[in-house]
C-alpha cells in the first residue's frame, strides 16, 4: 500500500498553524503543496488531479439524529406532503442508476439517514413490508441490484456501522465512508451545540467504526467538518486520530476536509460559514499531518470556482464524486461544476484531471486483498492499468447476487404510460416524437402520472431548491445618446441603473431591445463599456440575436467581429429570446418581425461558440401544433449537444388580447413543462418558469410539474423603473422564499449561468 504516513508536525504544531493567515498561511500551502507534489509523483501520476464521475442515490432521507445544520433529513410527514417514497424502490434506483450509466458514471453514491427504523414507526414498517431486518440489509441490496444491473460500483455511506453490517456489505460495495467530522465531545454533550441529541454522532462511536473498517480491509472514505464549533484544537485532534487509525490500518483512502455552509430552516442556519483562510489552513494542515501519500479531497461545488485554485495551492490532489446528472442532495443549493469546467479549473492551476473508481487506485491495484472476491472482476472491468478509471465508458451489468426480489413501485398506474414515463426518464432519445406528442396531450390520469415521473427527476437532479437570479430589466428600444422626448433612455441613465441595482444586491442586468434605427450602432458597444466600468461585478445579459444582427447589419460587422467585439466591452451572456418556434412558416404567421429561423439559429451557435451562452426558450399556445412543439425542443436539444451553450429552457405561454397570459389550458401548461423536463432535462438542466406570465399560484404548480427555476426578481429599482420591460412586476427574495417554502423546497439565490454569488443574500432579507 502507500509509503509512510507519518506527518511532519506534532499536534501542538498543528494547532498552531491552524490559525496562520497573511504571508504564514501561504508559507503553509506551499508547504502542504510541495508535499502533496512528492506524493504523486511517488503514486506514479504526477501533477494528477482525481474525481469519481458519480450518480448520487438518497436511497431514504429517514434519519434517527437530529444534527443542527443539516437539511438532507426529512420527516415522515415531510414527505408525504412532498409526494416522495419513505425509501426508494428499486425502479427508483435502477431509474437513476441506468441514467447515470448512460452518462458515463461509474460510482453510485449511496446516501441516506443514520437507522431511520429506531426513530420512525413508517420505516420500520416500510422495511417489514419489503421483506428487510434493516436499512443497513437493505441498503446491501440496493448495492447489488445497481450492480448486476448497470455495472457501476457502490460506495455505501448509511452511517455508523457494526462489524457485522460492515461484513454484510463489503461484498456489494468495494468502498465505504463515513466522515469523522470532529472528535469534540463538547459539540455531542452540550445543549444547542451541533451534534447535541444524535447518538450517531458520539466521536468514540464513529472512530470505532473506522478501526473496525479498517479491520474488515475496507477502504474508506472519512473526514473533517470545518467551521461548526470545533476549536482549533479539535480540527488538530481529529486530523491526528485519523492519521493513527490509518497507521495502524492503512485503509484509510482519501480524508475529506469539507467547509461548513449554512443551511436555511435549520438551527444553525445564522451560523457563519466556515472562514476561507482557516479553511485553506485546514486543508493545508491536512496534508502536513497525513502526508504525502494521503488523498486530500476538497468538495469542489462548496467553494467557489474562482476559489479551487487555492485549494490545489493547499494541498488537495482529489475532487471527490462528481455528478453530471444529480444533485448534491446534501448540500442542494451548492450544484456541482460542471466537469468541463472542474477540468479548466484543474488544467488552469497546472494540474491534469482524471477520473478514478470509487476505490481508490491503490487499493484497486491490490484488490486481493482489499476488494471482496464477489466484486473483484466488476472493478477491473472499470479500471485501468493504473488503477483509475478506464477510458470511456465500460460499465455493464454484472452477476452479483442480488440479495432480494425486486421492490416494486406503487401506484404508477397503467403499464403503457408507464413503461413510456420509464423510458423517457431514463433515456430520452429512445422516446419517438408521436410518444413526446402524447405526452404533450396527456389529460386525466396520465397527466397526472406525467407530472409525477418530472417532479421526481426534477428532484433526483436538482434537488429540492427553487432558484432565482436577483435581476432587473433595461429595454433598450429608446437608447439615446442624447434623450429626444420622454421616456428616452441615455447612457448616463444605464449607469444609474446599474449602481442602483448593485445597491440593491442584484448580480445581474438583463440588456435587450433593438436600439433606434438612427442612432449609431456603436451605441450598442459603447451601453455596454461605460455599464461595465461603473458596475464591474454586475453580469451583463444583454442583446437578443436580433440585436446582435442590428449592430452586424448596420456596423458593417462580420458576426465573429460583432460576439467578439460584444464580449470585449463586457458582455457575460445573451438572452436567447427572438424566436418563438423554430419554425419558417410559424414565425411568418405569428411573428414576420422576429428574425428568420435560420439567422437566430447560426447567431446562437456562433455566440455559444464564442463563450457567450443564452438562454432558450418557446413560446406556445397559438397557431403551432403539438408536433411542432416536439419538433421545435429536439432543435434545441440537438443544437445543445452540438454548443452546450444554453444555461436553461423557459416555456413561455404566448399572449394575446383576449388571452394576458396565454390560450393554453392548465393542463397544457403542466404537460408542456413536465415534457420539457424528461426530454431536455439530460442536456439542459434548469427548467425556468415564467411566474410573470403565469402568475404565482400557478407558477407554484408548474414548479410541482418538473419546474426548478423562477428566473428573476426583476427589481424595478429606484432608478427609472419604466426602462424595465416588465416594470411594475417583482418577485422580491422574501416573496420567493415563501413560494419556495409552500412547496417544502429552498430557495436557492443563482447567478446567471447558475452558480452562487459570492456573497448570496439569506432567502427572506430584502432584495
Amino acid at each position: 500500500m502507500t509509503g509512510a504516513v507519518a506527518g511532519v508536525v506534532t499536534e501542538e504544531q498543528a494547532t498552531g498553524l491552524l490559525g496562520a493567515t497573511g504571508a504564514a498561511l501561504d508559507d503553509l500551502m506551499a508547504r502542504a503543496a510541495a508535499l502533496r507534489d512528492e506524493g504523486l509523483v511517488r503514486a506514479g501520476r504526477p501533477a494528477t488531479i482525481t474525481y469519481s464521475r458519480k450518480v448520487f442515490l438518497p436511497l431514504t432521507t429517514l434519519c434517527r439524529d437530529r444534527c443542527h445544520y443539516c437539511a438532507f433529513v426529512d420527516t415522515p410527514a415531510q414527505l408525504r406532503r412532498a409526494g416522495a417514497p419513505l425509501y426508494l424502490d428499486d425502479e427508483r434506483i435502477l431509474r437513476l442508476a441506468r441514467a447515470g450509466a448512460a452518462q458515463g458514471c461509474k460510482e453510485a453514491l449511496l446516501t441516506l439517514g443514520d437507522r431511520p427504523e429506531e426513530r420512525w414507526p413508517e420505516a420500520r414498517a416500510w422495511l417489514d413490508a419489503h421483506g428487510f431486518a434493516s436499512t443497513i440489509d437493505y441498503v446491501a441490496h440496493a448495492a447489488a441490484l445497481i450492480t448486476a444491473e448497470t455495472g457501476m460500483l457502490a460506495h455505501a455511506n448509511p452511517g455508523v456501522m457494526t462489524p457485522a453490517e460492515l461484513a454484510t456489505l463489503r461484498p456489494v460495495a468495494p468502498s465505504m465512508g463515513m466522515m469523522l467530522e470532529t472528535t469534540s465531545r463538547e459539540l455531542f454533550t452540550e445543549p444547542g451545540r451541533a451534534h447535541y441529541g444524535s447518538p450517531d454522532k458520539d466521536p468514540d462511536l464513529r472512530l470505532g467504526v473506522i478501526a473496525d473498517a479498517g479491520a474488515a480491509q475496507i477502504p474508506f472514505t472519512t473526514g473533517i467538518l470545518v467551521g461548526i464549533g470545533e476549536t482549533l484544537a479539535d480540527r488538530a485532534r481529529s486530523l491526528f486520530a485519523l492519521r493513527d487509525l490509518h497507521a495502524r490500518y492503512r485503509h484509510v483512502q482519501e480524508v475529506i476536509v469539507q467547509n461548513f455552509r449554512a443551511k436555511p430552516r435549520t438551527a444553525m442556519a445564522g451560523a457563519p460559514d466556515a472562514d476561507r483562510d482557516s479553511y485553506l489552513a485546514a486543508v493545508a494542515v491536512a496534508r502536513l499531518v497525513l502526508g504525502p501519500d494521503m488523498r486530500i479531497q476538497a468538495p469542489p461545488n462548496l467553494s467557489d470556482p474562482g476559489e479551487l485554485a487555492l485549494l490545489l495551492a493547499a494541498g488537495v490532489d482529489d475532487w471527490g464524486g462528481v455528478s453530471p446528472l444529480t444533485a448534491d442532495h446534501v448540500n442542494p443549493e451548492r450544484p456541482w461544476p460542471h466537469l468541463d469546467d472542474l477540468a479548466a479549473a484543474t488544467a488552469g492551476a497546472g494540474f491534469t484531471l482524471r477520473e478514478r473508481l470509487t476505490a481508490h487506485p491503490e487499493y484497486v491495484r491490490d484488490a486481493e486483498r482489499w476488494i471482496d472476491p464477489a466484486l473483484q472482476s466488476a472493478v477491473r472491468r472499470l479500471a485501468a492499468d493504473d488503477g483509475l478509471a478506464a477510458a470511456g465508458h465500460a460499465a455493464a451489468t454484472h452477476p452479483v447476487d442480488v440479495v432480494r426480489g425486486r421492490v416494486s413501485a406503487q401506484g404508477h398506474g397503467g403499464s403503457g404510460i408507464r413503461s413510456l414515463l420509464e423510458r423517457a426518464a431514463v433515456d430520452a432519445d429512445t422516446v419517438a416524437p408521436d410518444e413526446w406528442e402524447r405526452l404533450l396531450t396527456a389529460t386525466g390520469d396520465d397527466l397526472s402520472r406525467l407530472v409525477a415521473a418530472a417532479d421526481e427527476l426534477r428532484r433526483f437532479t436538482i434537488g429540492d431548491t427553487v432558484s432565482i437570479v436577483v435581476n432587473r430589466n433595461l429595454t433598450t428600444t429608446s437608447l439615446r445618446r442624447v434623450a429626444r422626448e420622454p421616456g428616452d433612455v441615455t447612457i448616463a441613465d444605464a449607469v444609474l441603473i446599474a449602481e442602483d441595482a448593485v445597491d440593491l444586491g442584484a448580480t445581474e442586468v438583463c440588456v435587450q431591445g433593438r436600439i433606434p434605427a438612427d442612432e449609431d450602432p456603436e451605441l450598442y458597444l459603447d451601453l455596454i463599456r461605460t455599464v461595465r466600468a461603473a458596475a464591474p461585478t454586475l453580469h451583463l445579459h444583454a442583446w437578443r440575436p436580433q440585436d446582435i444582427a442590428d449592430l452586424c447589419d448596420r456596423g458593417g460587422l462580420r458576426l465573429d467581429e460583432a460576439l467578439g467585439q460584444l464580449r470585449a466591452a463586457g458582455v457575460d451572456t445573451i438572452p436567447g429570446t427572438g424566436v418563438k418556434v423554430l419554425d419558417e412558416g410559424i414565425r411568418a404567421r405569428v411573428a414576420p418581425s422576429d428574425l428568420e429561423v435560420d439567422r437566430w439559429t447560426e447567431i446562437v451557435t456562433a455566440a455559444h461558440r464564442a463563450g457567450l451562452r443564452s438562454t432558450s426558450v418557446l413560446f406556445y399556445g397559438h397557431v403551432e401544433q403539438v408536433s411542432d412543439r416536439v419538433a421545435h425542443l429536439v432543435r434545441l436539444r440537438d443544437l445543445q449537444r452540438e454548443t452546450g451553450g444554453f444555461t436553461e429552457f423557459v416555456p413561455i405561454p404566448l399572449p394575446t388580447p383576449a388571452h394576458p397570459r396565454g390560450a393554453s389550458t392548465e393542463d397544457e401548461h403542466r404537460a408542456m413543462v413536465a415534457a420539457a423536463r424528461l426530454m431536455l432535462g439530460a442536456d439542459i438542466r434548469h427548467l425556468q418558469i415564467p411566474w410573470t406570465r403565469h402568475g404565482r399560484a400557478r407558477t407554484a404548480d408548474l414548479l410541482r410539474a418538473g419546474g426548478d427555476d423562477l428566473g428573476g426578481t426583476l427589481l424595478d429599482g429606484r432608478v427609472r423603473p419604466d426602462a424595465g420591460v416588465e416594470d411594475g412586476l417583482e418577485l422580491p427574495l422574501a416573496d420567493a422564499a415563501r413560494l419556495a417554502a409552500s412547496l417544502s423546497r429552498r430557495l436557492r439565490q443563482r447567478t446567471t449561468d447558475y452558480g452562487t454569488p459570492p456573497a448570496a443574500r439569506r432567502p427572506g432579507t430584502a432584495a
